[in-house]
């Protein structure tokens, strides 16, 4: 057999109890396990820069928001509940590992998903989906369940133990529990949530901005993409919608996300309220509009004139409007 400290394995990390005791479970058979954390706008890698500290597992991330988008706008197989394409996001990372396995000298690739822990995405059917679209098939351990599995060429290869993997299936989590308490795994995230495309909202969110971008096969900037996390989100017309924000927190997130050469910025004067954005230009009707609304969300008395500022990069103004009430408003509202 294959010297165990030879051998390395590359694997895809969330920072769930999954991915850190895939990891542990490979590493306490001697081999050199490492990670790799892929992130968009969509999800981040918090959670696995956590887990590599708590482990001490080195962790590479990629940004790998323009090749997502690519897959996201037509995945092969049709999303989930809301905007996410389980299938073809794991098979794509798995391709973009896979291309890093290669070019770094990396043995095999591995995971902690686990055979039917989600009916849809972890069935096999599912898994094996993602292995051959991924392009790397037979290089792709599961070791939580990969006794339930077929062979992979690291067992074949004599790479990895396969007697020393794991049988783990369906949907309890006392399997998981049991091994997070034998590696003293006590800090750990939630097995669900973590991507946004999973959540209602968000997804009525991106598919208005899909469904409006005037060219449908442009790039779209990776700021405008983190903007639909925040504040309330109106369609005015066909080209052109607002985001207001709700609380200070937001106003704070919008204007990090914000890029004055593009955007235009609205705010009402002394008071209270939230900042408005126009992503590009607006005409003077439209401009007007998010005017109103901006006064309507903010601490300004009703049915009385308020001014409101308009920053862009053709320089400062100032609309005097009445605020539109909130009430008026929701017809604009996007989701």
């Amino acid at each position: 057999m294959t010297e165990f400290n030879a051998i390395f394995g590359l694997g895809l990390c969330s920072g769930g109890l999954d991915s850190i005791l895939s990891a542990l479970v490979l590493r306490d058979q001697g081999l050199n396990v490492h990670w790799v954390a892929f992130e968009t706008p969509f999800f981040s890698a918090a959670n696995a820069k956590k887990a590599a500290r708590q482990t001490g597992i080195s962790l590479r991330v990629e940004n790998i928001t323009d090749v997502y988008m690519e897959m996201l706008r037509s995945p092969s197989v049709r999303y989930g509940k809301n905007m996410n394409p389980c299938m073809d996001c794991h098979a794509l990372m798995f391709r973009l590992a896979g291309e890093i396995m290669r070019k770094n000298g990396f043995h095999f690739l591995f995971s902690g998903e686990v055979l039917g822990q989600r009916p849809m995405s972890q069935n096999r059917t599912s898994l094996r989906y993602v292995e051959k679209q991924s392009g790397f098939d037979g290089y792709i351990l599961r070791p939580l369940s990969a006794k339930c599995l077929p062979e992979t060429l690291a067992e074949q290869n004599g790479w990895v133990n396969r007697e020393k993997l794991l049988d783990i299936s369906g949907r309890s989590r006392k399997p998981q529990m049991e091994l997070a308490r034998h590696y003293g795994i006590t800090d750990f995230p939630a097995p669900a949530g973590g991507c946004l495309l999973t959540d209602k909202m968000f997804s009525q969110r991106l598919r208005d901005l899909l469904a409006h971008q005037a060219d449908a096969d442009a790039a779209i900037p990776e700021r405008t993409l983190h903007l639909l996390k925040f504040g309330r989100h109106l369609r005015l017309d066909t080209r052109t919608k607002i985001i207001v924000g709700r609380t200070q927190k937001d106003n704070e997130m919008i204007q990090q996300n914000v890029d004055l050469k593009q955007d235009q910025v609205l705010k009402v004067k002394n008071y209270p309220g939230p900042l408005v954005v126009i992503p590009g230009k607006a005409d003077d009707a439209i401009q007007e509009l998010a005017a109103r609304i901006c006064a309507g969300y903010s601490k300004a008395p009703e049915n009385m004139p308020v001014t409101v500022s308009v920053c862009c990069s053709d320089g400062d103004t100032s609309v005097t409007v009445l605020g539109l009430p909130p009430s008026e408003s929701r017809q604009y509202l996007i989701g």
